[in-house]
């Protein structure tokens, strides 16, 4: 049966929101449309702020929530004109929300966004809280892609990796046979080059487009090496992590009594990303084919970045998600699309041996619009 589906997303980049518009028929999922809606400046500020504990929290987070589902909802109805679709020719919508706080040593995950009221607002029934039912089961809550993933991109006896560079870095691994997928948040992708780049070039936009900065720069490989040092990296999977762990008051702490250039920092900042990955993607053997990673996200286009993961991993075939059939842009709100017709089938939307949950599970929550 098909039915159409749109998947809301924003980031820990909070770059802006992907709207994604698929057909989905059985196994077969198909992109319709897609758009990236920008956040104002002011909410941007606000919401990476919220991400930060501070003063007057509940009542600024709860403003934030009313705000976060009135931009979801100007997204979808951009969304829906460019489709050129009324809100009923839509089964659902696929809602992740802001993340806020996750926090999973804590066991609780916050994703903001007003569900009911982006259901009015639309008048499409909204599945969100994707995550609270994976760590009420002992998980991490995250990430929650994989099970996409494997869904779309594994291929029989083949060796492929999905790579997502967004604020965090996370992998899918996809073995080639369904039971082996596993997959875990590497660390830090976007976050801390977004967050410097933003201190230290404050009139040049909210992140280095293209890495051109930091390849202006200079590695320290001490610093890289200290960096590194952080033991998340070594950490046993099942594991995630967000903007909590790997802030820029943790890299303030790192940098004490040193004398750094910032644009030598940026490149360093790089060069933690390529190597925490390259340094967690699965040990290969003798008789393996050549392996295949898949970019997708934000960084997908961050060419210096991919260039020195790649001088990482010669054996790697690396190339974007674009050869998989979906643009990097909108594999994650696709996700959630999927997720959502994956709540309405009332079949699992986690891979326990991913996110560390007792079994699998329906995720997500219906607010009927």
């Amino acid at each position: 049966m098909k039915e159409r589906y749109i998947g809301l997303m924003s980031g820990t980049s909070m770059d802006g929101i992907d709207a994604v518009l698929v057909m989905i028929d059985g196994d077969e999922l198909r992109v319709e449309a897609a758009l990236c809606h920008p956040w104002p400046a002011d909410m941007a500020h606000a919401l990476h702020a919220l991400c930060t504990p501070g003063d007057n929290e509940i009542d600024r987070l709860g403003v934030a929530d009313h705000q976060v589902a009135q931009e979801f909802a100007a997204a979808t109805q951009a969304l829906l004109a460019k489709a050129g679709l009324a809100p009923a020719a839509i089964r659902a919508i696929g809602s992740h929300g802001q993340t806020i706080r996750h926090r999973p040593q804590l066991r609780f995950t916050l994703q903001i966004g007003n569900a009911a009221l982006l259901a009015a607002l639309t008048g499409i029934d909204v599945i969100a809280d994707f995550r609270t039912m994976d760590m009420a089961l002992g998980g991490q809550g995250a990430p929650l892609v994989p099970a996409f993933h494997q869904a779309l991109f594994a291929k029989p006896g083949a060796l492929r990796v999905v790579l997502n560079l967004g604020g965090i870095a996370n992998i899918s691994v996809l073995p080639g046979n369904a039971g082996g997928v596993y997959g875990f948040d590497t660390g830090p992708a976007n976050t801390l080059l977004d967050g410097w780049y933003r201190r230290h070039q404050p009139h040049g936009g909210s992140y280095d487009a293209g890495g051109k900065w930091a390849a202006s720069g200079k590695l320290v490989p001490a610093l890289l090496e200290q960096l590194l040092a952080h033991p998340y990296f070594a950490a046993p999977w099942p594991k995630s992590t967000g903007r909590e762990m790997f802030t820029l008051d943790w890299l303030d702490g790192e940098l004490a009594g040193s004398a750094y250039a910032p644009v030598d920092v940026q490149r360093t900042l790089q060069a933690l990303t390529c190597h925490s990955i390259a340094r967690q993607l699965p040990a290969l053997d003798e008789t393996q084919s050549r392996p295949e990673l898949y970019v997708c996200g934000g960084g997908a286009h961050n060419a210096p970045l991919l260039s020195e993961l790649a001088s990482l991993l010669p054996t790697w075939r690396i190339a974007s998600t674009f050869d998989l059939g979906l643009a990097p842009d909108w594999v994650e709100g696709a996700a959630f699309a999927w997720l959502a017709q994956r709540f309405i089938q009332r079949q699992p939307g986690n891979l326990p041996a991913v996110t560390g949950a007792s079994r699998l599970a329906v995720l997500g929550a219906l607010y009927p619009a």
